[in-house]
């Protein structure tokens, strides 16, 4: 029996190069080899948009970069989380059982709060309604980003109390990080994301793609002196879209002197452009055909819904709550 594996993507903004590297490739792989449940994460974005239009406009959007980036629905579970109710009522009945201790100790939380995002309750539970994601889907497999590690550690834990509490019901989930892609790093050298304004878009203009890759903060050593690879934003990114050998070449040009931070982001630049060209086309006849995408969605949650909705009926059957 095929694993199966779940993984979202937030619709909070246009797609970059840390989401591909660091989630979709990897979904697009998942899909040939395991049950692979994708969904765009919409609930989750409440936090932080508020604007009716822009949240519909937005997840549609992900959702046509979804597709255009190769996830396939025929081969997988793909959905819009809010298109399938039952994750929010499971969210509350495990928050019931939910320490605010556990709450408290998540780093993803502090973090955003600290970076100047404004807190509420919502992305203080952000790790509730993850958990729930997880549960209601009885997955085996979490693949995910260094920073999302300890919300999946999270839902092992929420898991396993409610199965000593009311008797097995969960399956107990593993996160995946794979160490080459656990950190995709921005253009300042943090991790990649939307939430720090340093991302290098996927479907962008060309230009504004061009702009972001140029801006690539380095420091002031001259084409002729030698740079250090290992950590440098242009190297992390480069070694990404090439095979070992050719990372190999880059680093050790880079290494010895001579290659200036300019021709370095051009090289860059151009394994973008090439590597996504093909899915930018893509990207263009989904965007003439919204109808199409939308029924998509409707046909994966309708999918979905049996799932879920066998999972909560166990659930409430446990706690009571059915009768």
């Amino acid at each position: 029996m095929k694993k199966r594996v779940l993984s979202g993507i937030q619709p909070s903004g246009k797609l970059h190069i840390g989401n591909y590297f660091g989630m979709i490739k990897r979904m697009v792989e998942y899909q040939n080899s395991s049950d692979l449940f994708c969904f765009i994460a919409n609930l989750h974005s409440l936090t932080t948009i508020s604007d009716a239009d822009t949240m519909k406009k937005l997840t549609l959007d992900a959702a046509m970069d979804m597709l255009a980036l190769g996830i396939e629905p025929d081969k997988c579970h793909f959905w819009v989380q809010s298109d399938v109710p039952e994750v929010a009522e499971l969210t509350w009945i495990l928050s019931c059982i939910t320490p605010i201790g556990l709450m408290e100790r998540a780093h993803s939380y502090k973090d955003k709060v600290t970076k100047g995002i404004s807190p509420n309750l919502g992305l203080f539970c952000y790790p509730a309604l993850m958990t729930a994601d997880i549960l209601i889907n009885q997955s085996n497999i979490v693949p995910v980003g260094k920073d999302q590690k300890q919300h999946v550690e999270m839902a092992r834990d929420i898991a396993i109390k409610f199965n000593n509490s009311f008797g097995e019901t969960f399956v107990i989930p593993e996160p995946e990080i794979p160490p080459e892609v656990a950190t995709i790093p921005g253009t300042d050298g943090q991790k990649m994301s939307k939430s720090y304004n340093n991302t290098i878009p996927i479907f962008d203009d060309e230009k504004v793609i061009k702009k972001a890759v140029m801006g690539i903060i380095t420091d002031s050593k001259g084409v002729d002196e030698p740079k250090i690879a290992k950590g440098n934003v242009i190297y992390e990114l480069y070694k990404l879209f090439v095979p070992n050998d050719e990372a190999l070449i880059f680093k050790k040009n880079f290494e010895k002197g001579g290659m200036g931070y300019g021709d370095a982001k051009k090289l860059l630049l151009e394994k973008i452009l090439n590597e996504f060209k093909p899915y930018r086309e893509k990207r263009v006849e989904l965007e003439a055909n919204p109808k199409k995408v939308e029924k998509i969605l409707e046909e994966g949650a309708e999918k979905v819904k049996k799932i879920s909705l066998s999972t909560l009926n166990k659930v409430r059957q446990a706690t009571g709550l059915k009768y």
